[in-house]
């Protein structure tokens, strides 16, 4: 099974009003009045355990493993990704960053939605920019000062920035 359908399962049972009262029951240190079949689902997800006096008790670390599991190792990810994951949010942009070299790496990514070669009015990379941040205005500032998007006369056109080839 895989880490996202793990999680879906845990949230699944916790979503259960009777699993989640049990859990917060066992999390409170009770020992009594369970019903059997809830303490098999908790522990069917790894939220429940018997000790070795075969009293249930909550696992609460169950949690961290599965964030542990869901997070992808620190020296796998590059620096342009990390920069990314921290002011895109939902492939929004939370804010700019203040430093020039992250304000590139996101203005790198926002410019790949225009194709290069291609000539766009301004009210159409208004509204792609929008799709990014509402500010939309300030974008297209920023990627005209760094020469990643060029303009006459209110047509715009891609002259910077990474080319899927």
């Amino acid at each position: 099974m895989s880490d996202d359908d793990e999680i879906r399962r845990v949230l699944g049972l916790l979503s259960q009003e009777d699993t989640l009262r049990t859990l917060a029951r066992l999390v409170l240190g009770e020992t009594d009045g369970f019903s059997p079949k809830v303490l098999h689902r908790l522990a069917s997800g790894g939220l429940a355990a018997r000790d070795e006096d075969g009293k249930w008790r909550a696992r609460p670390e169950r949690f961290r493993e599965l964030l542990r599991a869901r997070a992808e190792p620190a020296a796998e990810v590059s620096a342009e990704e990390r920069v990314l994951r921290t002011f895109l949010v939902d492939g929004r942009l939370a804010s700019m960053p203040m430093k020039r070299d992250k304000r590139l790496v996101v203005l790198r990514y926002i410019v790949t939605v225009f194709e290069p070669g291609v000539r766009y009015a301004e009210k159409d990379v208004n509204v792609a920019l929008r799709a990014f941040h509402d500010d939309y205005a300030a974008l297209r500032r920023y990627l005209v000062d760094e020469v990643l998007l060029s303009r006459e006369d209110n047509v715009y056109w891609r002259t910077g920035g990474p080319v899927e080839i």
